[in-house]
């Protein structure tokens, strides 16, 4: 039951980036919202979240569990992938926002929790993604770890899209829901720490790379300069949490947060102005911030909303984390050799090759040597090659995978 709805979950993902790019997200949009499911797929974003936490390292320490395959596991971790990248899609819509109703709370503390992961994160940690490991590297469960902890960083940069979208419908949020962001969580600050150390950029052998698109790239010297989609991303949700009326109203400009938010100074040079103008109106709030003592921000609020899921989660399955872990391996992660079949030929239809092939922002690359290919696997159709040697020389890497799909 659980795999179908992932199905249907990866099926809504891929139909919503294909509408999101002709421009024809509206027919998802309100079906999403007629169903009430947006506060359905958050509580499926964090249950996932926190079975990543609990659940999954507690199955990789058992002595037990030697799997005959990965790839049921592999379906739960990109389960929160596929989510939040769901979510990223449809989250521009005012009214998706606004149906997310009370759970609109624990999104945005699932926001913040990998926000704050992204921002902990070290430069050597950023340096490779989930996109960049192979299938051959996921045959163990110590190999599963390092899987997660690497999307872990692809789905903290989609919380960042996310948190946006949400910052933009600031005036017609709960208060509950300002108030989180403002004051529970800081997130102006936590912002400003992402703006100084750019988790997406990266020195490396004197080149600059920049994470877009799912992949590491170098910049050419002339594009250094040149805001990203995730630059964008932060100043517009800073732009939006700091120039609010509601907000500034709210936020308590203190000297601790006074000192952090004077930092971004620095950061607005005519070059970045030139590439979104509206943060001229940042930089002169800011000069004005450095020059007056903002009122103390007025406690109106008596009673506030606090988000469920989370907490509930947690406490309802307090202390039985490993008695779940070890029912998962026996009923979930060992499937015979017939399941394991029937799933995979069930996803090689999820994945449809149009599909797949229509997503793709790249012309497909030699599995082998990278170079740009032209002829695939004839048999499982998933791998493609330039020459019929590299085809050749991957054939026992291949067969497993090759064995399973066709």
């Amino acid at each position: 039951r659980w795999l179908r709805q992932h199905e249907y979950v990866e099926k809504l993902n891929m139909h919503g980036i294909l509408s999101a790019s002709v421009g024809q997200e509206q027919l998802l949009t309100e079906l999403l919202v007629t169903h009430a499911k947006i506060p359905v797929l958050t509580g499926e974003l964090i249950s996932v979240e926190i079975w990543k936490h609990k659940v999954f390292p507690v199955l990789c320490r058992l002595e037990d569990f030697k799997p005959r395959s990965t790839f049921p596991i592999y379906v739960v971790l990109h389960h929160e992938a596929s989510i939040i990248n769901l979510l990223e899609t449809v989250f521009f819509h005012k009214e998706i926002c606004e149906s997310a109703e009370d759970s609109i709370l624990d999104l945005i503390d699932y926001c913040h929790r990998k926000l704050t992961l992204l921002a902990a994160r070290s430069t050597k940690a950023q340096a490779v993604t989930s996109a960049e490991l192979r299938a051959e590297d996921l045959a163990s469960p110590s190999s599963m770890q390092k899987q997660a902890e690497m999307m872990e960083f692809e789905i903290s940069l989609k919380a960042l899209s996310v948190l946006r979208f949400i910052t933009d419908q600031a005036d017609s949020l709960p208060l509950s829901a300002l108030t989180r962001m403002l004051n529970t969580h800081n997130l102006p600050c936590l912002l400003v720490e992402l703006v100084e150390h750019c988790p997406w950029s990266c020195w490396e052998a004197g080149k600059l790379k920049k994470f877009e698109n799912g992949t590491w790239h170098v910049v050419p010297p002339e594009d250094q300069v040149k805001m990203t989609k995730l630059d964008g991303q932060l100043w517009l949700a800073l732009l939006n949490l700091l120039l609010s009326p509601e907000c500034q109203r709210k936020y308590r400009f203190d000297g601790f947060n006074k000192s952090q938010l004077l930092k971004l100074r620095a950061f607005l040079t005519d070059v970045l102005i030139d590439q979104l103008p509206n943060l001229v109106e940042l930089q002169r709030f800011l000069s004005y911030l450095a020059v007056t003592e903002p009122a103390p921000p007025k406690k109106d609020l008596i009673l506030e909303q606090v988000p469920v899921i989370w907490d509930h989660i947690l406490k309802k399955n307090s202390g039985k984390w490993e008695a779940i872990a070890k029912h998962q391996v026996k009923h979930a992660f060992s499937p015979t050799e017939e399941e394991l079949k029937l799933q995979a030929h069930r996803w090689a239809q999820t994945y449809s090759l149009d599909m797949m092939e229509a997503l793709a922002p790249d012309k497909p690359r030699c599995r082998v040597c990278g170079v740009e290919a032209t002829k695939r696997c004839s048999r499982c159709r998933n791998e493609w090659y330039c020459t019929r040697a590299c085809q050749i020389q991957h054939w026992q890497k291949h067969k497993p995978a090759c064995n399973l799909m066709a």
